[in-house]
């Protein structure tokens, strides 16, 4: 299974595992559906793992949907490979590949609601084809777009900018958390977030210490970040941070707020072996009240965004 030992790299024995387990509880695996560059992890998939995966799909005659959508923020080498360069090197069932993408995150207009499926199933784009009349794209959004995307010098100085300072960003934030001692998956190089380690703040290696943790950084440290539970993570203590959706002086605002957190949390634990932010809690919330606003309809989900707070 894919954890912190390996760096969550997709083996195939994990993928054996997982096909395997559904095969005994008689549930019918159809494809696999992954994310490269990966959200929440903030890494790249390399060639070797990826011909790994077409090779297990086509093996098994699943299908393989494969979300590119943050294929142009890679901000350091490794450089990206898309799962449509491999299949061009490797013999295998192309009518089991299909490629998803937006401008949402590398143009930056998730607004414009644009969209693509690239299949080399002619059946899955004939389906698609049909299914589009539900969420068409304006005249003049295409008119728009098609100007723009024609431009390659402008588009070639856009996307080397954005990843210039998505990197820069990424830099100064990792060595922010560095600075008490939290450390982040390396090697991220691409993704507008990091896959951030708070395990050594829990007090068991605990999924409900986990959330237990998440709310108080929601409501005590007043930032907003997403726990490893929410993205199935089977290891406790993983967050993801966005920080490449504000300016310089929210991330200063940020850095400063999870920065003295973190001091403080260690400083009381090695004065009173223990997790002050637990005992504040545990002070703010009875029992009832913490298991009745989890299953709130009200309640924050991990999913949220909170308006005005630092971090998504």
């Amino acid at each position: 299974m894919a954890n912190g030992s390996n760096n969550f790299k997709i083996t195939i024995e994990a993928l054996e595992e997982a096909y395997n387990k559904a095969a005994e509880a008689n549930i019918k695996v159809k494809g696999l559906i992954i994310s490269n560059p990966s959200n929440p992890l903030g890494t790249i998939l390399d060639m070797e793992t990826l011909k790994s995966l077409v090779t297990f799909i086509n093996k098994r005659n699943i299908h393989l949907v494969c979300n590119e959508i943050y294929s142009s923020t890679i901000f350091k080498p490794p450089s990206f490979i898309s799962i449509s360069e491999i299949i061009q090197h490797l013999e295998c069932n192309s009518d089991l590949i299909h490629i998803v993408y937006s401008l949402s995150k590398d143009m930056g207009f998730p607004g414009f609601r644009v969209g693509i499926v690239y299949s080399y199933n002619d059946a899955v784009v004939n389906c698609g084809r049909k299914m589009s009349s539900f969420g068409l794209v304006s005249s003049q959004t295409q008119h728009l777009l098609a100007l723009m995307l024609s431009d390659d010098d402008f588009v070639g100085r856009f996307l080397g900018e954005s990843s210039k300072r998505i990197g820069n960003r990424h830099k100064h934030f990792t060595m922010g958390l560095e600075e008490v001692e939290i450390n982040c998956l390396l090697p991220g190089n691409a993704g507008l977030f990091c896959w951030m380690d708070l395990r050594s703040l829990l007090k068991e290696p605990t999924f409900e210490d986990e959330m237990a943790l998440w709310h108080v950084i929601i409501k005590e440290v007043k930032l907003n970040v997403s726990p490893g539970s929410s993205f199935h993570c089977v290891e406790p203590g993983w967050f993801r941070v966005c920080f490449a959706n504000m300016d310089d002086a929210t991330v200063a605002v940020a850095l400063r707020r999870i920065q003295t957190f973190v001091a403080q949390t260690k400083k009381g634990e090695a004065l009173l072996k223990n997790k002050p932010w637990q005992k504040k809690l545990q002070r703010s919330f009875s029992s009832q009240t913490y298991d009745d606003g989890l299953m709130s309809p009200h309640m924050l989900s991990p999913h949220s965004s909170i308006p005005h707070s630092p971090l998504l």
